[in-house]
């Protein structure tokens, strides 16, 4: 047994003896296999490292190659002067650079300033290495995703960018770019980086570097300014002429101001308080200085520039702008403006600002452009482009919303009153009023927009559509009315926001028989050595309605009769030529409108005030804003050759009921009036507003025969009003209660009476022959007429005893043919039954000749061959 145990004991202990060399022979085989694996991976990525480096070297020599010294930092060509010109090449405007430069050096700059712009601009600024990472993904991120070469560069790059590079945004740009942010990087420290940044950069208008932009807008040194004007110059850089105080939009410099203050907190630069104390702090901006002619228009154009060329080569290249302004329609509009307010303010009229834009319709060039009475009035907002404003257009819109209706088929002709009505909304019943606090009644489509009526404006709104409306304003040129569900039908009366731009470029479509020129100010921009660039002139237009349908509105809107009910019949709607004018006003009377035009020449003017405040209530569209127009019309189209809007084949001319708009009544004389129509759409309908019936007199009922036929009845008209939507019929029904002539006729009879007591038997009178007539011949007609408070059944003829003929229907007339033998006297009853059973009969006496022969008189009877019969109805 020992010798079997020890035996044992040997065996275990070589099994374990050679497991333990396999399991060293397995980890060696591991060790060696893990080793080749890192061996042939390092070497892949050796060689793919090896390979980026190599391709990096390529791409960095590639784009280095036509690359500029960053020592053109302070050795660059000085830039040239944009120079905005009229149509006949007179100068507007010169957009100048180095005229507007002072260079400071770093330590002039405030801290408050310093902070402000890296808050703003690159907060990490002194951190990197001149390239912001994840700027750079998030601006790939818009070069695949929105295709748009933005964002990513830090005060390092937009150095480069503005000083080292053109202005074009490319992929191959912003890789030159981000090479030399590098090489600049090397070169110089943080400090002369930024102090560059500050010279260099634009700061809008003529002022290149903050020591210009410092001067320009506060008239002081950079050194002098506070927090808050260091907050607005850093707002700047990013787009001057979007936060330029001078620019066009001024109030976004506030806006933006604040931004960046709220930029600071946010970095740690300043406290939350100190904050909200610099954006309560005056900014103490000068009035700009007044060598630019046409400055809403220039700077309007200068932001279509900007958009299209970038700031750089607004601000620096050199560029001859050629623009649409016609500089002496431009001083007509400007002294008519100004005239305008100062007048009204001396009636204390409390209207101080206006504008006006006039276009040809033509080719959609604009020609005068007044933003605002007084551009360097920056005590009253003066800069503030008015014509570029979103304001409440009034009933100067309704005639985008009836192009829509005649669209829809509805005619100048259409019934539309003008009759209190209310409307369901979510809030409370909708009422509108009329300006002049009366309801004219019934009137036609004609009518209601000539004299701008609200009530069938409204109506007509309901019927073709809120959605259809605001398409339609869309397809002319308004911009702006995108919340359709904001609106509901106070949209008609102006209850949506509009620029008076896009009005003007909605009511040239009308202008142009329903051609479409998109307004533009600019025709062609040249470089700064003559080569054009770029050409804005439109070779044609593009046909957005049909011209049948704008020639009803060029018609009504162009109809002096027509608003003299209104206007009067010498109103300033009136120029000496055909002219198609619209005018509006705002509640509390806070806008005043006035479009109109002539196929050659547009023109639309708004008065009112900046800050919304309501005018006088005198001041309406045609007390405020008309003059304007009138005097700018009159003078710009001196001269010219008067035209007009020729007739489309597809209008038709018909005469037309004045009160239903339909076909009129023959044989009445009734008012009618000549109207127009596209065809297909002229009244087939006979006028039913007019019915005309017999009533007893003294009595609003209807007369019977009896009365007509006894001279107790006349004729009498009542006119009913029968609107095209039921749902307002309630209100006119009450309105024809209170109106004399108006109103449904009666439906009841007066009754017969007798003695003055109604009779209850039917009335029988024997019209021939006559009682006691003497007949000579032996055929002759009986007629007879019945009357009764109830319908009458039949009539029954009798010679003598004898009936001869039952009737049932008029004319109750009877032939009797009698017998050679009849002599002597003989009675005619005529019996008449109502459908009450009641009976009631008349009688009278004959007399045939008497033969000289006396022979018997046999038993009267009717001859047999001389049956009595019907005649004819006459």
């Amino acid at each position: 047994m020992k010798l079997f145990g020890r035996t044992r004991k040997k065996t275990q202990y070589w099994l374990a003896r050679v497991g333990r060399k396999k399991r060293r022979k397995n980890a060696k085989a591991v060790r060696a296999r893990r080793l080749r694996i890192l061996s042939w991976a390092a070497m892949v990525g050796f060689f793919v490292i090896l390979a980026g480096l190599i391709c990096g070297v390529i791409l960095i020599a590639y784009f280095s190659k036509d690359l500029p010294s960053p020592t053109q930092l302070s050795q660059r060509q000085v830039p040239q002067s944009t120079k905005i010109l009229a149509r006949d090449g007179r100068l507007l405007y010169e957009i100048y650079a180095e005229e507007r430069r002072t260079l400071v050096e770093l330590k002039d700059i405030p801290q408050c300033l310093i902070d402000a712009t890296l808050a703003a601009e690159d907060a990490d600024f002194y951190k990197h290495r001149g390239v912001d990472f994840r700027g750079i993904v998030y601006s790939l991120y818009r070069i695949v995703f929105a295709r748009s070469l933005q964002g990513g560069s830090t005060i390092s790059q937009q150095l480069v960018k503005n000083v080292l590079l053109s202005p074009e945004r490319t992929l191959v740009r912003k890789a030159k770019e981000l090479i030399l942010t590098l090489e600049v990087e090397r070169r110089y420290t943080k400090d002369e980086i930024l102090q560059m940044y500050f010279n260099e950069v634009p700061y809008g208008g003529q002022a290149w570097g903050v020591g210009a932009a410092s001067e320009m807008y506060f008239g002081k040194s950079v050194k002098d300014i506070t927090l808050a004007q260091a907050a607005l110059l850093a707002g700047l850089p990013q787009s001057p002429t979007l936060y330029s105080p001078y620019g066009a939009y001024p109030e976004n410099a506030k806006a933006r101001q604040e931004y960046v203050l709220n930029l600071m907190v946010k970095h740690g630069f300043i406290k939350p308080e100190e904050a909200e104390e610099a954006k309560k702090a005056p900014l103490g901006i000068l009035p700009r200085g007044n060598s630019i002619k046409a400055p809403h228009f220039v700077m309007y154009v200068k932001g279509r520039l900007v958009n299209d060329f970038g700031e750089k080569m607004v601000e620096q290249g050199g560029l001859r702008v050629w623009t649409t302004l016609d500089l002496d329609l431009q001083e007509i509009a400007e002294n008519e403006v100004k005239y305008q307010i100062d007048r009204l303010a001396q009636v204390n009229a409390r209207a101080g600002n206006a504008g006006l834009v006039a276009a040809n319709p033509e080719n959609g060039e604009i020609l005068a452009m007044v933003g605002s009475r007084d551009y360097f009035d920056v005590e009253h907002d003066g800069n503030v482009n008015v014509t570029l404003a979103n304001r409440q257009p009034g009933s100067s819109i309704k005639p985008i919303m009836y192009v829509t209706a005649f669209k829809a088929g509805y005619t100048p002709a259409t019934f539309l009153s003008d009759i209190y009505t209310c409307w369901d909304s979510p809030d409370e019943k909708f009422c509108p009023t009329e300006s002049d606090g009366k309801y004219w009644g019934p009137m036609l489509l004609r009518d209601a927009l000539a004299n701008s009526r609200n009530i069938p404006a409204v109506k007509m709104l309901q019927m073709v559509g809120i959605q259809n409306t605001v398409d339609m304003a869309h397809r002319l040129g308004i911009t702006t009315l995108n919340d359709v569900d904001r609106y509901g039908l106070s949209l008609t009366l102006g209850g949506g926001e509009v620029k008076l731009i896009d009005m003007v470029q909605a009511f040239s479509v009308f202008a142009a028989g329903g051609v479409k020129h998109d307004l533009i100010p600019i025709t062609k921009v040249l470089d700064s050595k003559g080569k054009l660039i770029k050409d804005y002139s439109q070779s044609q237009g593009k046909r957005v309605l049909e011209e049948k349908y704008t020639y009803l509105i060029n018609d009504i809107l162009s109809d002096n009769i027509a608003r003299q009910r209104l206007f009067g019949a010498r109103n300033m709607l009136e120029i000496g030529r055909p002219a198609a004018v619209k005018t509006g006003t705002t509640n509390d009377n806070r806008d005043a409108w006035c479009i109109g035009y002539t196929p050659q020449l547009v023109a639309g003017v708004w008065v009112g005030n900046n800050d919304n405040s309501p005018m006088s209530p005198t001041i309406q569209g045609s007390t405020g804003a008309t003059p304007i127009w009138h005097h700018f019309m009159r003078q710009a189209l001196e001269g010219r050759e008067v035209k007009t809007w020729g007739r489309p084949k597809e209008i038709i001319e018909v005469a037309v009921d004045s009160l239903s708009g339909k076909l009129p009544q023959e044989g009445r004389q009734f008012g009618k009036r000549k109207e127009i129509f596209i065809k297909g759409t002229q009244p087939t309908q006979v006028d039913d507003f007019h019915v005309v019936v017999d009533v007893c007199k003294g009595k609003e009922l209807l007369a019977t025969d009896y009365h007509k036929d006894h001279g107790l009845a006349k004729e009498k008209t009542y006119i009913t009003l029968k609107e095209i939507n039921p749902s307002w019929q309630p209100y006119t029904n009450k309105w024809m209660e209170k109106h004399k002539g108006y109103g449904k006729p009666p439906t009841e009879y007066c009754p017969i009476e007798e003695d003055g007591k109604e009779v209850d038997e039917p009335i029988v009178e024997i019209v021939s022959p006559e009682d006691k007539e003497e007949l000579q011949v032996y055929g002759f007609e009986v007629e007879a007429k019945a009357y009764s408070n109830s319908t009458i059944t039949s009539v029954e003829f009798y010679w003598d005893d004898v009936l001869v003929k039952e009737i049932t229907s008029v004319p109750y007339r009877v032939k009797y043919a009698l017998s050679m033998n009849e002599e002597g006297k003989h009675e005619i009853t005529v019996k008449a039954f109502d459908s009450e059973g009641d009976e009631g009969s008349a009688a009278i006496t004959v007399i045939l000749p008497i033969k000289e022969e006396t022979v018997p008189t046999p038993t009267p009877e009717i001859s047999p061959t001389l049956t009595p019969e019907l005649t004819p109805e006459e």
